[in-house]
This record gives C-alpha cells, sequence and structure tokens, in this order.
C-alpha cells in the first residue's frame, strides 16, 4: 500500500496576527456601526435574523467540506476509493486539530459578524447622508465612457431583452453561493491555514470599504434613478428582488423602528469588488489555470449583468475593483501574510519519494543530508 507523507506541520500553522485579521475588522465595524446607529436614533440589530442564518447555514456547509476534505485526503492517503475509518480518524488527527478548526471558525463568525454591521451601516445612508444622491453624475460619468451613449441600452441591444435577462438575473443572484462557497473552500482545502486566513480578512475588509463608498457618494443605481432605461426587461429574479429591497426601502424609511433596514446603494459594486477580490487571490497565490478561467468568467459575467440589470453603473464597477485591490493590500498589512510566499511554494508540487527511492537514500546516505 502507498502512504503519502503525513500533512506537514507548516500546513496548520498560523501566527496570531493572521488570526486577529478578520476579528478586529469585525469589532472595528461594529463599533463604527452602533455609533452610527446612535447618531440616526436607530436601533443595530439583525435584520430578520439574516447574519445568524448565514453562520449556521455556511457553519453546517463547511462542516461538510470538512468531512469531504478528510476523506479525499484519506482515500489518497491509502490508495483506494473508499478510505478505512482508521485511516479518517489519522487525517482528521493530524489535520483537523482543535486549533486548526477554532481558527477557521473564528474566520467564519467574523465575517459574518462584519457584514452584520455592513448591512447596519447601509441601512443608515439615506439617515445620515439625507438628499445627497449621485446618480445624475455617475450616470454622466457613464455616458462620457461611452461616447454619449448609455451601457445599459447598448447591452440590451447587442444581447437582446429575452434570454439574456433571465440567464444574467440568475447568474447575478448565484453571487449569493459563490460568497460563501469561495470562503468555505478557502477555509477547508488551502494547502495553508495561514492563506485561509489572509483570504477571510480580505473579504471582510470589503464590507468596510464598501460601507465606506456608500457614505462617499450615496446613490440608487439605474434602475431606482432611471428606470425608464428598463423597461423593455422582462420579470426576472432581479427585478422581482429590486421591487422587493425597494418596498424594504420605502417601509423602512417612514417607520425604521419596524421596518426591514434598506439596503440599496450603489457606489461601489461588492459583487464585482469581491469576485474580483477572489480573482487576484488566485494569482497571487499562483492557483491552477482552470481556476483563473473560472473566475474570469465569473467577473466578465458579473459585471455584465450588473449594468445590464441596472444594479450599478459601469463607474461602480470599476470603483469595485479598486476595493478589490485594496481589500488584498489592507489584508496583507493586517495580518502580515504575504500571499507571494504562498505561491512559491505552489509553484513547485513537492511529491513523496517512492519505496525504491526511500531505500535508495538509506544506501547512499542522501535521506540524512
Amino acid at each position: 500500500m502507498n502512504r503519502s507523507q503525513p500533512e506537514p506541520a507548516s500546513a496548520g500553522h498560523f501566527t496570531w496576527r493572521a488570526l486577529a485579521g478578520a476579528p478586529v475588522v469585525a469589532v472595528v465595524l461594529v463599533v463604527a456601526a452602533v455609533i452610527a446607529c446612535g447618531e440616526a436614533g436607530v436601533s443595530f440589530r439583525d435584520p430578520d435574523n439574516v447574519a445568524a442564518q448565514y453562520v449556521l447555514l455556511v457553519g453546517a456547509g463547511v462542516a461538510l467540506l470538512v468531512a469531504l476534505d478528510v476523506a479525499l485526503r484519506a482515500a489518497r492517503r491509502t490508495g483506494t476509493r473508499w478510505p478505512t475509518r482508521e485511516a479518517m480518524r489519522e487525517v482528521r488527527r493530524e489535520r483537523w486539530t482543535l486549533r486548526r478548526a477554532a481558527a477557521v471558525g473564528i474566520a467564519l463568525v467574523s465575517f459574518y459578524v462584519t457584514y452584520l454591521a455592513y448591512r447596519n451601516l447601509k441601512a443608515l445612508v439615506p439617515f445620515l447622508r439625507p438628499d445627497d444622491l449621485f446618480d445624475r453624475q455617475l450616470a454622466d460619468v457613464d455616458r462620457g465612457m461611452f461616447l454619449g451613449h448609455d451601457p445599459a441600452a447598448l447591452l440590451h441591444g447587442l444581447l437582446g431583452t429575452g434570454v439574456a435577462a433571465h440567464l444574467l438575473s440568475t447568474m447575478y443572484a448565484a453571487f449569493i453561493v459563490f460568497l460563501p462557497l469561495s470562503l468555505g473552500l478557502a477555509l477547508v482545502f488551502s494547502h495553508r491555514l495561514q492563506l485561509s486566513l489572509f483570504y477571510a480578512a480580505a473579504l471582510s475588509i470589503n464590507w468596510v470599504l464598501g460601507a465606506a463608498t456608500y457614505f462617499l457618494l450615496p446613490a440608487l443605481g439605474p434602475i431606482y434613478a432611471f428606470p425608464q432605461w428598463f423597461t423593455e426587461l422582462p420579470h426576472t429574479e432581479a427585478t422581482r428582488l429590486q421591487q422587493m429591497l425597494l418596498d424594504d426601502r420605502v417601509g423602512f424609511l417612514a417607520d425604521p423602528t419596524n421596518g426591514t433596514p434598506q439596503a440599496i446603494a450603489a457606489f461601489a459594486s461588492l459583487h464585482v469588488a469581491m469576485s474580483f477580490t477572489a480573482l487576484l487571490a488566485v494569482y497571487l497565490l499562483g492557483l491552477g489555470r482552470w481556476l483563473k478561467i473560472v473566475l474570469w468568467a465569473w467577473l466578465v459575467l458579473t459585471l455584465i449583468a450588473t449594468v445590464y440589470l441596472g444594479w450599478h453603473y459601469v463607474v461602480d464597477d470599476i470603483a469595485g475593483m479598486a476595493l478589490g485591490v485594496v481589500s488584498l493590500v489592507l489584508a496583507r498589512m493586517l495580518t502580515g501574510f504575504d500571499p507571494r510566499s504562498a505561491a512559491s511554494e505552489t509553484a513547485i508540487p513537492v511529491r513523496a519519494p517512492t519505496e525504491e527511492e526511500e531505500r535508495f537514500g538509506a544506501l547512499t546516505g542522501a535521506g540524512s543530508r
């Protein structure tokens, strides 16, 4: 039976600074949100227990990914399709120590605590920046970039307003799966826990930067500021969600105590920011070509969908990509982790020596060097 080498100790190593990255971001944004809620006279809360539900659902998903990780590694170690319980227990003891599991749990909870604070801050934009909307200016910038044409109208003419609307709507809504999935995969399957914590911190920082840009340039987005541009689009999941968000906003502004916190803000696009963060992280870590292709396709479709469906202006997407870059830079500063070090380790795969190589090494003394 061929057995692979046990996981190196460095794989589960992490510094306390790296672990503290996501929790620090969470604490800072929660404090900011509580202060802002007090200033606006609105209570800090988890609307409809959304953040709590995400923690439970994504936590359960991560637990399933951990079980899959153990099974796959045990199968690879034993060279069999169905590993024995003993092999799985061995892998679990080596890889999923209490220390590692706690670090993953802390990163996951911190991410969604940051999201909770972000949701509260986003809801307060109309209270703390009343009557300040920059949709007209953002739309003018878009037309300037496209020689006087509205980019959404150009996309409608190019792609049509039938099947494309439904496909892009489905793809845009899939972000709710993409985000926790990318975080879960990074936390579970990454070959180094340090880079998992780095990625979690970078995604958390996106919430902070997104909230900041909402207050910097408050905007509703094309679908709300210029609904006449989108009358030819059919009813899709996107239009249903857009109407629901508008109803929430109207109800919240009328009764902030009992209404669902509003969630309409255009500048900048966090769909784009977090998608670009994931793509850049893959390049920084030197990961596989196919993963890069998939994430490039995801990003391009996201860029098209945000404009086609009226969620964002093109300038919102450009700003979103800038946020993706800044989040990685700030995560590097906060965690002290240089992703280039992980890339250098993954550039040349390490293979376990065969039995013949081990015997040769023992005879020649090469193994003691």
